[in-house]
């Protein structure tokens, strides 16, 4: 069986966050860049709290079925939860969403590069 690679997005807000937490944030906030962005195992969180209370945790998991991009899932909402939850950050709103790339439509070179393997 092949391994199957998923992309998690686990997203929602910041909640009553004292002046302390804000600042404290705010000066870890080129860390938590979207220009750093990243799908990995142990997650990468992002956010802009200067602008929005909003943030982005994106994970990579593995499995191979399809079912087990449900618990990979529920892992990643587990750990963004454990991450804020150990820094005494309040969060509300959060919700998840998940791909299986063996399931993404090919891209433009990805099909380009099919079609001259295949001649």
């Amino acid at each position: 069986m092949s391994t199957r690679t998923f992309r998690i997005t686990v997203r929602g807000a910041f909640d009553a966050l004292t002046d302390a937490q804000r600042a404290a944030l705010l000066a870890d906030a080129a860390e938590h860049d979207v220009l750093r962005a990243a799908f990995t195992p142990e997650g990468t969180l992002t956010y802009d709290i200067a602008a929005r209370p909003a943030f982005v945790f994106r994970f990579s998991a593995a499995g191979e079925k399809e079912e087990d991009i449900l618990e990979a899932t529920e892992r990643a909402e587990e750990a963004a939860k454990t991450w804020l939850t150990e820094r005494g950050y309040g969060f509300k709103q959060l919700r998840s969403t998940a791909e299986d790339l063996s399931q993404a439509p090919l891209g433009k070179r990805q099909r380009r590069a099919a079609r001259t393997a295949g001649a």
